[in-house]
């Protein structure tokens, strides 16, 4: 998109117009050191530089783009006589060039990788998590209009609208990071941003092995239950880590399957070339052409795919990813928000009654266990850190109560100068379906299992 149409749709800097160089506003006084604060300087240098540049620059090509900017930046200092030290005239270029090209404020938080959340209250009140801890951030927006302009342009690429009469949606950057917004009348605070950021470099197995969340061999039988298509239900609460490890996980699938994706916003990062991806829709602004991830779970379906994967189930969607567990779609996954696995099993319950089939809980629960082999509980710890907690199978049903067998539980080791301890270890148990892993040609030591071990 060229550079005039962002301006014209505001998408560019706050405060730019479509002024020509010969109207230009005058920086300062020759001579004499810039008036206001480093804003007021910020807001003068954009709207000059806005009014010289090319319009018909392609904004697409950022690099180029980017050594325009430099160098009228620095030519516009220099005739402005503008004096400025080597920190502030780097953070001022920084500052536009983020206006121009990226996302405003959000930019230096985007590009911090140590910034795992970021949640705008408001123009004024800007909150990061670092390190698993929520603290204030230092920049600010001007005021609601400076964030609608950088909603519009998160949103506008992936056709998505927020509008008063439709105030909040779910979207993704360009790197798949997740994002809500809520905006005025539902917020009271102003523009509401919150964005899930994902790693640049996809965490890998050994990663989340060295970052305590899991075992080696805990990772080795998830790995094996994979690969012998085993259905994996990978539950947990709010920030617990969901999606990171359902990423790991459908790395293990085979290259040669044809997998399926289906989410609310795409998120999801697989490495396999055969893979097709489906992502929800809402309603235009006459209220119709809605895509929910029910439609798209049926849809899938007639895909002919080997496996299915949905970023989340929420609601009515549950029965039907149930039936693909049930009709030949093995080794499917998905992520349930829950306490437990116990509650993942109960809230699978509910989500089915959602769909008004009327079926009797009875019927519900054998749905259930019948199509769920494993799931896998996550939780964030008081310290901020994610761990795997529970890994249960789903053995059956006894009676009208579906039967869960802990394989491996997370032993708690106390917490001290902030940290949480502990490890998750087996219980010694070794899983019913292990027919299925062998039958699929992999093995593995009775030792993964804590069989021969001590703890």
């Amino acid at each position: 998109m060229s550079l005039l149409k962002r301006i014209e749709r505001g998408e560019a800097a706050p405060g730019a117009t479509k002024s020509t160089s010969r109207s230009r506003p005058p920086l300062s006084r020759p001579g004499n050191t810039p008036r206001g604060t480093l804003a007021d300087l910020k807001t003068r240098v954009q709207q000059r530089l806005l009014a010289e540049l090319d319009p018909t620059l392609d904004i697409s090509q950022a690099d180029e783009v980017r050594r325009t900017i430099n160098d009228l930046f620095e030519q516009i200092l220099q005739e402005e006589k503008i004096v400025l030290s080597r920190p502030e005239r780097h953070r001022l270029f920084e500052a536009i060039s983020a206006e121009i090209l990226g996302f405003g404020p959000l930019q230096p938080l985007l590009d911090d990788e140590a910034i795992t959340e970021i949640m705008v209250n408001g123009p004024k009140h800007v909150y990061v998590e670092r390190h698993g801890k929520i603290e204030k951030a230092s920049v600010a927006f001007e005021d609601n209009e400076h964030v609608m302009r950088i909603i519009e342009r998160i949103v506008a690429p992936l056709g998505r609208r927020v509008d008063e009469s439709s105030p909040y949606v779910d979207a993704r950057l360009p790197d798949g990071s997740r994002v809500n917004i809520v905006i005025p009348p539902i917020s009271l605070v102003g523009p509401v941003i919150t964005i899930r950021k994902f790693f640049k470099t996809p965490l890998t197995v050994q990663d989340l092995i060295n970052f305590g969340s899991i075992t080696t061999e805990a990772m080795q039988f998830l790995e094996a239950c994979v690969k012998a298509r085993l259905n994996i239900i990978i539950s947990g609460g709010t920030g617990s880590g969901k999606t990171t490890l359902l990423n790991i996980l459908s790395g293990f699938i085979p290259a040669e399957e044809r997998i399926v994706t289906i989410e609310n916003a795409a998120e999801l990062q697989l490495r396999q070339e055969h893979v097709i991806t489906l992502e929800s829709r809402p309603p235009n602004i006459e209220g119709k052409g809605e895509v929910t991830i029910r439609h798209l779970v049926i849809n899938a379906l007639r895909m002919r795919p080997d496996r299915i994967i949905v970023g989340e189930v929420r609601g009515a969607e549950a029965l039907d990813m149930l039936q693909a567990m049930n009709t030949g779609h093995e080794g499917s996954m998905t992520t349930v928000h829950s306490n437990s696995p116990r509650d993942t099993l109960s809230r699978l319950e509910t989500m089915t009654m959602m769909a008004g089939m009327e079926l009797p809980v009875r019927a519900i629960r054998e749905q259930i266990a019948s199509a769920i082999d494993l799931v896998v509980h996550q939780s964030r710890m008081r310290d901020g850190t994610r761990k795997v907690v529970a890994i249960t199978e789903i053995a059956g049903m006894e009676g009208d109560v579906i039967s869960m067998t802990d394989l491996f539980t997370f032993r708690h080791g106390g917490y001290r100068d902030g940290k949480v301890f502990g490890q998750l270890v087996p219980t010694g148990l070794r899983p019913k379906f292990m027919d299925k892993i062998e039958a699929a040609g992999i093995h593995l030591p009775a030792s993964v299992f804590g069989i021969g071990k001590r703890h």
